[in-house]
């Protein structure tokens, strides 16, 4: 039985008691060799005497028999210790194995009559926990008495530095005579390996001991041979032959192989040493672990070296390396110093290597693969190591890091520049090479964030194809559309200026041509990214060609989101000043250009040199028009202070403004109707030069960037048509030259002046235009602008100037309930005219008259409210006009008309936002749209309903939950918006229909099956909380709890991100109320009570 011959490995470990050893105790050491001698005593005489310890006995003798290094009579006691402890280790080894082959046979056997319930038997090699430590205590002893006093030193780590009884032991086994250690090391270590073949017994030895044995085959089979001629013959036999040293060597290497790597590659990184050190620095610095990694023989460090190198070049060998150095750490600032030490190791080339070359061959893929790592736990310190291995090496090994880590990480962004369909597979490149390949360029450019000028250029090449796969991300729901933003926004802000502003016309088609294959685009992938699939041709021109169109104009808006995600960036304002200096050079050269094309003479050209002469016209105007889309975008996308960040960006805008007016005066020599713009465009530039120079205190530098504008405000003082900018120019022009030494007192005034005069000269039988555009004027800027001019002052009947007011009359710009200043109305223009031009067909004075209406309504006119009935179908026609200008105001009127006259006017909405327009004259068509005009009034009047909510809302409660049940979604949503704002204001009076309420949103949030319209509801539950506030433990205390529910439901199942956000919100809102209740505010007041 395994017990017996564990028994006897007891007996031989277990201590003495204290009465045993009393007489030997004079020291520690005499202690401990007392110990060895009677436990050694002790077992065998217990296996001559004792019955059960038979079977032992025999297998040890047949052991003992075939052990040629076993001594029957040794001198020194240790080692008679340590060999019977190897010869009962070999003895169990034998019985175990014995046993082993004996449970084989049997099973097989007994394995045909078992059924599938029965559990199998235990091997015989299953030790128990007792019997583990057992073993443990006896393998200590070996390698503490066996094998670490034998080792040279510098050769693994010392006993004294493990422990105090390390300390003594290695005293104890050095004070005697060990001219035979190094046979003794060679026997101990071999039976260790033996004990190894069996996996239960191997688990024990190297667990804690591989360390030990590693240094033990490093130094039998490694460690120069030195023979001293004066020693004796005895001494000589003791010495390992070639044929043993060379099977320490062998042993070692299957040893490395078998073994777990990084367990390995620690053990060689403690046997390798700590770093060299001399004299007393060596010994008076360090501590700790540092002071037990001593410095190690030369001959150790460089076999570790050599050894290390083999393993980090096989297979998984980096990764094996980046485990054993950083398993264990907590993510302090320890481990990444540790991340930055890996990495330095792995771009630095061994001296053992036989090349650079094949070794950062077989290192950078290995090197990529640690980016790709799915455990969290490992995956973050992989990808540091890996981050600053490339970035190191892209700044010591230029070369080797393009060939071998940059090429092959960027290879599917170049597949998608030269795919063919010559390919039998249909995708270029698949999705998750694709996805692969945007995460590693995104961790190692972006995470990294460590510009140089390779990694800058190996990015420029792939781009356009990234830029290309963000334009198709942002038209679909991709996880590829933040990394890609991420990276094309680290380049523009990391690059030179030149190279970003090149970079950007290319990829706004100003230059270059397109770089990916023209018969592949992007497609959806099945996991959320993209691949690169074959494009079907498409037959019909129209389609091919709106397709490119709109193709170009989706990538110009993208490009317009990533300039404004540059707001801290010049770039978007150097960007736009570049473009705006390439069209003033076309202007001025457009005369150059027209007048070689006239003097062009096609007869006596080859019909090859006239169609170059066409397709290079073709080229230069499709160019202008690029320019022109991409100037009219940024315009339209971009606010002016991400365009015009600094003043010297400013400068540079007007500059180019009057240079291209300066330009154009040879062609346009007096200012005529047909061009406009030129006009407008001069006295922009002209008004904010005149501002810039009329404000604060400006310094010499602000004067020396305004330099540039001296010649070319001289040519317009000399040449332009205009004698006000004649004037305005020179004046300008004086006060740069003197830096503000002359400054016109009427500057700013002037270039007003300018600026007003193109307007009145150009639109000045404009009629309609003139109207609309002193009905914005009076509305906004009345009392801050000057009269017109007497020409100006001549306006149809149905035009009205604002004229001063007697203190009985109507203010001149009366403040609404809003707060906001509303349109001026005469005291003088009877109320019968205003219904007329509130029917008149131009826009802009139907909507003067409507909003003149509805002051009239909120002031309490009395003519308005004997005609209400006509006021109101006055609204309700404007409400079905398709000009959002009037039916907004429209709308604003029927929102005041229910303030003032609930009763009636509330009736008449609810009945057409139930049943649609009751109008004769109303377009059932737009009957949906003009029920949702009604809805947003109803809104605004359940807004202003205040106090009143209670007695006027109940009506109003019943429509919008009939509304619910609608069937347009439209209408559905609009009820529920327009229920939430009414609950808001009702408070108790919601008790009653508290129950119906609760019900219809929990019956819409589980069962609608529109998006929006579960959204309406769930808002509708946050506005409720909302509005009641504290009362809502009194108001809805039983349907609270359904409502909660609810919620919670929403946030586990509903798939729409806005209902589940909705949801969040409502059920902070229940949050805030139920702290306030359970946790009420302590108020520090005493009541007084009076008795009676």
């Amino acid at each position: 039985m395994t017990s017996g011959f564990l028994a006897a490995i007891n007996i031989l470990t277990k201590p003495l008691s204290e009465a045993s050893v009393r007489d030997a105790q004079s020291s520690h050491q005499e202690a401990l060799l007392a110990v060895l001698r009677n436990n050694r005593s002790l077992l065998l005489q217990q296996l001559q005497s004792e019955s059960s310890f038979e079977e032992v006995k025999k297998l040890r003798e047949e052991v003992m028999s075939a052990a040629e290094w076993f001594s029957t009579d040794p001198e020194d006691a240790t080692w008679g210790f340590v060999q019977e402890c190897l010869l009962l280790l070999l003895t169990l080894a034998r019985h175990i194995s014995n046993e082993l082959k004996l449970f084989k046979q049997k099973s097989s056997s007994v394995a045909k009559n078992q059924t599938p319930e029965f559990a199998p038997p235990l091997p015989p090699d299953v030790l128990s926990v007792n019997q583990q430590k057992t073993l443990r205590a006896a393998l200590q002893f070996v390698v503490s008495l066996g094998l670490c006093p034998y080792l040279a030193s510098g050769v693994g780590v010392p006993l004294s530095c493990r422990s105090a009884f390390g300390a003594m032991v290695e005293k104890l086994v050095r004070g005697g005579v060990v001219s035979a250690g190094g046979r003794r090391l060679l026997t101990t270590t071999n039976v260790l390996l033996q004990l190894a073949e069996l996996s239960s017994l191997a688990t024990l030895v190297f667990t804690q001991h591989l360390g030990d044995v590693m240094a033990a085959l490093c130094q039998l089979g490694y460690q120069p041979h030195r023979v001293e001629r004066g020693g004796t013959e005895e001494e000589k036999m003791q010495e390992l032959s070639a044929e043993e040293r060379r099977t320490c060597r062998e042993a070692l290497k299957s040893l490395l192989g078998k073994v777990y790597q990084p367990i390995v590659i620690k053990q060689l990184l403690i046997l390798q040493g700590g770093p060299r050190q001399s004299g007393a620095a060596g010994s008076s610095s360090g501590s700790g672990s540092r002071a037990a990694l001593g410095s190690a023989p030369a001959w150790l460090r460089r076999l570790c070296g050599q050894l290390l190198s083999e393993r980090l070049v096989q297979p998984n060998g980096v990764q094996a390396v980046v485990r054993a150095v950083l398993e264990g750490g907590t993510g302090g600032e320890s481990d990444w110093r540790k991340c930055d030490g890996v990495a330095r190791i792995l771009v630095a080339c061994p001296q053992q290597s036989t090349s650079a070359d094949s070794y950062y061959r077989q290192v950078c893929p290995q090197i990529l693969q640690l980016l790709h790592f799915k455990d969290k736990l490992a995956a973050q310190q992989f990808q540091l190591v890996a981050t600053r291995a490339a970035l190191s090496m892209v700044q010591e090994k230029p070369t080797f890091a393009h060939q071998y880590l940059l090429t092959p990480l960027l290879q599917p962004l170049h597949r998608c520049t030269t795919a063919s369909n010559e390919s039998r597979d249909p995708a270029a490149v698949e999705e998750w090479d694709l996805t692969r390949c945007v995460e590693d360029v995104y961790k190692i450019w972006v995470v990294g964030n460590s510009p140089s000028a390779s990694l800058l250029k190996a990015l420029e090449e792939v781009l356009p194809v990234i830029f290309t796969l963000f334009c198709f991300t942002k038209q679909n729901v991709s996880h590829l559309r933040a990394p890609c933003q991420d990276i094309l926004l680290w380049y523009l802000s990391h690059t030179e200026a030149s190279e970003a502003l090149s970079t950007l016309r290319q990829l706004s088609g100003l230059q270059g041509q397109k770089t990916e294959a023209s018969d592949f685009y992007f497609t959806p992938g099945s996991d959320g990214g993209a691949r690169f699939d074959s494009r079907e041709n498409c037959s019909d021109e129209d389609d091919a060609l709106y397709e490119k169109l709109s193709g170009e104009q989706w990538r110009l808006e993208c490009l317009m989101h990533l300039l404004a995600e540059l707001k801290d960036s010049d770039l978007p304002g150097d960007f736009f000043l570049e473009l705006l200096q390439e069209l003033t050079s076309w202007t001025a050269a457009a005369d150059e250009v027209r007048k070689d094309e006239e003097e062009l003479d096609v007869s006596t050209m080859t019909l090859l040199e006239v169609e170059q002469e066409v397709l290079g016209r073709a080229a230069r105007q499709s160019l202008r028009l690029a320019l022109l889309q991409v100037l009219a975008i940024m315009v339209e996308s971009l606010q002016h202070n991400t365009l015009l960040r600094k003043p010297n960006q400013v400068v540079d805008f007007i500059v180019t403004l009057v240079q291209r007016a300066c330009a154009g005066l040879d062609r346009v020599t007096e200012p005529s109707p047909e061009n406009p713009i030129e006009s407008q465009t001069l006295s922009m530039g002209m008004g904010l030069v005149a501002t810039l120079l009329s404000g604060p205190e400006l310094g010499a530098e602000d004067y020396s960037s305004m330099s540039r504008l001296l010649s070319p405000l001289e040519t317009l003082s000399q040449n332009h048509s205009d004698v006000v900018v004649q004037e305005l120019a020179s004046n300008l022009r004086a006060v740069i030259a003197t830096h503000g030494a002359i400054r016109p007192e009427d500057l700013t005034a002037a270039a007003a002046q300018a600026s007003r005069k193109p307007e009145t000269t150009v639109k000045n039988n404009k009629v309609s235009s003139r109207r609309k555009q002193k009905i914005q004027t009076e509305g906004s800027d009345s009392g801050t602008r000057p009269r017109s001019s007497p020409q100006d002052r001549n306006p149809p009947s149905n035009a009205h100037i604002t004229h001063p007011v007697s203190p009985g009359g109507s203010a001149a710009a009366k403040t609404t309930r809003a707060g906001r200043t509303s349109v001026p109305c005469s005291s003088t223009k009877p109320f019968s005219d205003w219904l007329l031009e509130a029917c008149d067909p131009e826009v802009p004075t139907r909507a003067f008259a409507l909003r003149v209406l509805t002051q009239m309504v909120q002031s309490g006119n009395p003519e308005v409210v004997q005609a209400q009935e006509k006021v109101l179908t006055l609204f309700l026609e404007n409400l079905e006009h398709e000009d959002s200008f009037i039916y907004l105001s429209a709308i604003q009127g029927l929102a005041a008309l229910a303030d003032s006259f609930p009763e009636r006017i509330l009736e008449r909405l609810l009945k057409d936002f139930q049943h649609g327009p009751s109008l004769p004259t109303s377009d059932q068509e737009r009957c949906l749209e003009t029920r949702l005009k009604v809805g947003e009034v109803l809104m605004r009047a359940s807004r202003a309903m205040g106090e009143l909510a209670p007695h006027l809302g109940r009506p109003l409660v019943g429509v919008f939950l009939q509304g619910t049940r609608d069937p347009d979604q439209s209408v559905r949503a609009s009820s529920l918006s327009n229920l939430g704002e009414l609950c808001q204001k009702l408070d108790y009076a919601l008790g009653p229909l508290a129950q119906e309420l609760s019900l219809c949103l929990t019956a819409l949030i589980k069962t609608e099956k529109e998006a929006e319209v579960r959204r309406a509801a769930v808002h509708v539950i946050a506005l409720l909380l909302r509005g009641l506030s504290h009362k809502t433990t009194q108001v809805l205390s039983d349907v609270l709890l359904d409502l909660y529910r609810a919620l919670k439901w929403v946030l586990r199942s509903d798939p729409d991100d806005v209902t589940v956000l909705h949801a969040q919100l409502a059920l902070e809102e229940l949050d805030d109320v139920m702290r306030r209740f359970i946790f009420p505010e302590q108020k520090l007041e005493k009541k007084i009570v009076m008795l009676p």
